[in-house]
């Protein structure tokens, strides 16, 4: 006569099968076994355990068995069923694969479950599935672009190289504008945020107008040198540069980085520099923001400050800029650049061949 297995357990295997037994998220596979060994546990019989949970025996007998000879891996994981490998089943979802990365529906940009299922004659639960196995996201997209500039190794190595060996007895400062901050009021009061709902805001705004930021980021320390002004021109920019050159100690050289924006390459700009030689202009490649670090900080004052607030009029836009400025330079945290040279142009390699390789297709 077939004695069932004694079962016990260590502490935090018990609580390990409790969570099982009482998850709502948990699968209703593994709440099962778990209150099958927990009942074992108590010393109760398998026919016992199969009446109190509306099972049969020998599915009890089964998971306790399994519990004893391998303890939580051993009902963790089930074994492998018997047969031959569905053939079927894995050349659709090859085919599944195929269709979402190689081609386009006729009427649509992408494919959606339904719309591939129907395509492919299958059901989209299975379309789903194999998506999420292969980590395919058809619905959603990223932008790009690659630098075109025929001196881009160049300058990033400039650049890369001022962060990650600034020279001595010098500043780095991380130069740029950020043009048209829109003074938006909402139309609506906005409801806040409570247990169960985000706060709210109204789809619909007033313009009250703009404002440009010109910021310059300091390398080591993180500070911010900022002012807003009504224009972005060349007869700004050297307006900046004058308050850079007065708000920095005067026996340091001064590195700025800079993009391309034809305002910092005017030809009165050319001049003002020449008469300020402590001041050296290195500029990133073209379609390279993501070179300069001015631009992080340009998004954290946009996600904490300006995107989700409403302003009556573009002077209270102004405050909020300036007192996010002064609050951030009261406690700075420099950003600190990780990435290598060799590094980077190796992916900008392989982004190239494989644009070569679609413009060719």
């Amino acid at each position: 006569m077939r004695v069932a297995p004694k079962i016990t357990v260590s502490d935090e295997n018990r609580q390990l099968l409790q969570r099982w037994a009482k998850g709502r998220s948990t699968p209703a596979r593994l709440v099962l076994r778990g209150q099958i060994v927990l009942a074992a546990v108590e010393g109760k019989k398998n026919k016992a355990i199969a009446q109190e949970l509306g099972t049969n025996r020998q599915l009890v007998g089964k998971w306790r068995t399994r519990f004893a000879q391998g303890g939580i891996a051993g009902i963790q994981k089930d074994a492998p069923r018997g047969g031959r490998p569905s053939t079927a089943r894995d050349a659709l979802a090859a085919k599944i694969i195929g269709w979402t990365t190689q081609r386009k529906p006729g009427n649509a940009t992408h494919w959606t479950t339904r719309t591939l299922a129907e395509a492919l004659g299958t059901n989209h639960s299975l379309v789903r599935r194999v998506w999420n196995a292969n980590g395919l996201k058809p619905h959603l997209s990223r932008t790009f672009k690659l630098s075109n500039d025929p001196q881009f190794a160049q300058k990033l190595v400039d650049v890369v190289g001022l962060y990650l060996d600034p020279p001595e007895h010098a500043m780095v400062l991380c130069c740029d504008e950020k043009s048209q901050i829109q003074a938006l009021d909402r139309t609506q009061p906005g409801l806040p945020i409570k247990k169960g709902r985000c706060g709210t805001m109204t789809h619909d705004y007033i313009r009250h107008g703009t404002t440009t930021l010109f910021a310059a980021l300091e390398m080591a320390e993180g500070k911010l040198i900022g002012t807003c002004m009504n224009r972005h021109r060349h007869q700004e920019w050297i307006t900046f540069l004058k308050l850079i050159n007065q708000q920095t100690p005067a026996g340091l050289d001064l590195h700025l980085i800079v993009d391309n924006y034809r305002t910092h390459k005017h030809e009165k700009v050319q001049r003002w520099l020449k008469r300020h030689p402590r001041f050296h202009v290195h500029f990133i490649p073209t379609s390279s923001s993501w070179l300069n670090l001015v631009e992080r900080w340009f998004r954290d004052i946009t996600d904490k400050r300006i995107r989700r607030e409403a302003f009556p009029s573009v002077e209270r836009l102004i405050e909020t800029i300036e007192d996010h400025i002064a609050k951030h330079n009261e406690n700075p945290k420099a950003f600190v650049w990780t990435a290598k040279v060799e590094h980077i142009l190796a992916k900008v390699e392989r982004a190239r061949a494989m644009l070569n390789k679609t413009a060719s297709a």
